[in-house]
C-alpha cells in the first residue's frame, strides 16, 4: 500500500524526467503531500477523488491511481528526500502516544511581519493562546539576512517594546501566556552572529542559524563548534540546513558537535517546518546519545503554521527523547532559569 511518503517520492522521480510546466506540478505536489490531512489510499477506498488533496489535479489523480494499480517497488528515497515525516504519519504516532504531547509549554521559533512572516506579533500570540501555550518565542531574522527583511539593532529594540506592551495586555486579561523577546540571528560560515553582544544581551532567547554557504561538501564541524561557543547563542537552529528535494545539508562530525552542545548545555533544534524537518531522525538519535538538549520550533511564518509542531513532536518521539531533555516541556520559570544560567556564563568555555 502506497502511503503519502511513497507518493511524494514517486512524484519527485517523475519531476526528474518531466519538462516544464509539468515538472513544476510534480514538484509542487510532492511537497504538498507532506501536509495532506488524509492518506491517499483512504480517499481511494472511500471512492473519493484525489483532487481533494492540495496540489492534485485530474492529471495527477490519474497518475497516482496508476501507481496504486502497478504497485511500484524499490522506493528508497535518496538522502535529499530521506527521513521526512508526513503529517498523517506524525499524527498517527502522536495518537498512539497521547501522553507525549501533553504538557508541551510552547513554541520556540516563530516569525512575524517584522521580518518575513505574514502575521503580527498579536496574531501569533492569539494563535499560541488558542493552542494552550504558556510561551511563544518571536524569533525574527536579523539584519544580515536582507532577503528576509532582517531586523537591525534599532528595529529589534522597537519590536521589543511592542512585545512588552502585548505582554502587559495579556497579563491584564489574565492570559497565562508570555511572548519571549527573541531573535534568529544570522551566523556567518565562521559561526559569528550578525548582531553584537549589546543588541543580543537584552533578549530572552537567541537562536543562531546558518543561511549561507549551505552547499559546501567539505566537513563543517568547526563552524558548528564556533557557533555553539558564541556566548550569545542558546539554540542552534535548523542545524543541518537541509530542504526537501532542494538541498541535502551540511556535513560535520555530528557526535562531536552534539557532545559540545551537551557540554555547554545549549540546545540543537528540530525545525518542524515540513520542508526542513531538521534535525532529521538519524542525527537526532546521535544528539540523544551525546546527551544534547533539543528545542522544538515550528519556524512558523503565519499563525496557522504553529500547527507544524506535530512534525517536531513526532520526530522527537521516534528518536526516543524524554521530556526532561526538551526545552519546550520546561515551565516558563525553568526556561528563564536556563536562559539566565547561560547568560551568566555558567557553561562557557574556561
Amino acid at each position: 500500500m502506497l502511503d503519502n511518503a511513497a507518493i511524494a517520492e514517486l512524484l519527485s522521480r517523475e519531476a526528474e524526467q518531466a519538462s516544464e510546466p509539468l515538472r513544476r506540478a510534480f514538484l509542487r505536489a510532492a511537497r504538498k503531500a507532506f501536509l495532506w490531512d488524509h492518506e491517499a489510499y483512504d480517499l481511494l477506498a472511500a471512492g473519493k477523488s484525489l483532487t481533494e488533496l492540495e496540489g492534485i489535479g485530474p492529471f495527477l489523480d490519474r497518475k497516482i491511481r496508476e501507481w496504486f494499480e502497478s504497485h511500484p517497488t524499490h522506493l528508497c528515497a535518496p538522502e535529499i528526500r530521506d527521513e521526512f515525516l508526513t503529517l498523517t504519519r506524525a499524527r498517527r504516532l502522536l495518537f498512539d502516544h497521547p501522553n507525549f504531547p501533553k504538557t508541551l509549554q510552547g513554541d520556540l521559533h516563530a516569525h512575524t511581519c517584522w521580518s518575513d512572516g505574514t502575521g503580527t506579533v498579536a496574531e501569533m500570540a492569539t494563535a499560541a493562546r488558542d493552542r494552550g501555550y504558556r510561551y511563544l518565542a518571536i524569533t525574527d531574522h536579523t539584519k544580515a539576512l536582507k532577503i528576509a527583511r532582517g531586523l537591525n539593532e534599532e528595529q529589534l529594540l522597537d519590536q521589543g517594546k511592542e512585545i512588552g506592551a502585548i505582554n502587559v495586555v495579556l497579563a491584564e486579561k489574565a492570559v497565562d501566556l508570555v511572548i519571549l523577546r527573541s531573535a534568529e540571528v544570522n551566523l556567518t560560515p565562521l559561526g559569528q552572529a550578525d548582531l553584537g553582544p549589546a543588541a543580543l544581551s537584552g533578549l530572552d532567547l537567541v537562536i543562531g542559524s546558518f543561511h549561507s554557504a549551505l552547499r559546501r561538501s567539505e566537513d563543517q564541524t568547526e563552524r558548528y563548534l564556533a557557533a555553539l561557543r558564541n556566548p550569545a547563542i542558546h539554540i542552534l537552529g535548523h542545524p543541518q540546513g537541509r530542504i526537501f528535494n532542494h538541498r541535502q545539508g551540511l556535513l560535520a562530525d555530528w557526535p562531536r558537535v552534539f557532545a559540545e552542545a551537551a557540554r555547554l548545555d545549549k540546545a540543537v533544534e528540530i525545525d518542524a517546518y515540513p520542508d526542513r524537518q531538521d534535525l532529521k531522525l538519524s542525527l537526532l538519535r546521535l544528539a540523544l546519545k551525546e546527551g544534547a538538549r533539543i528545542s522544538l520550533g515550528t519556524d512558523a511564518h503565519h499563525p496557522e503554521q504553529l500547527a507544524f509542531m506535530d512534525f517536531a513532536l513526532a520526530t522527537a518521539l521516534l528518536a526516543g527523547y524524554q521530556k526532561d531533555r526538551i526545552l519546550n516541556f520546561m515551565s516558563i520559570q525553568e526556561l528563564k532559569k536556563w536562559f539566565s544560567d547561560l547568560k551568566a556564563g555558567q557553561f562557557r568555555l574556561h
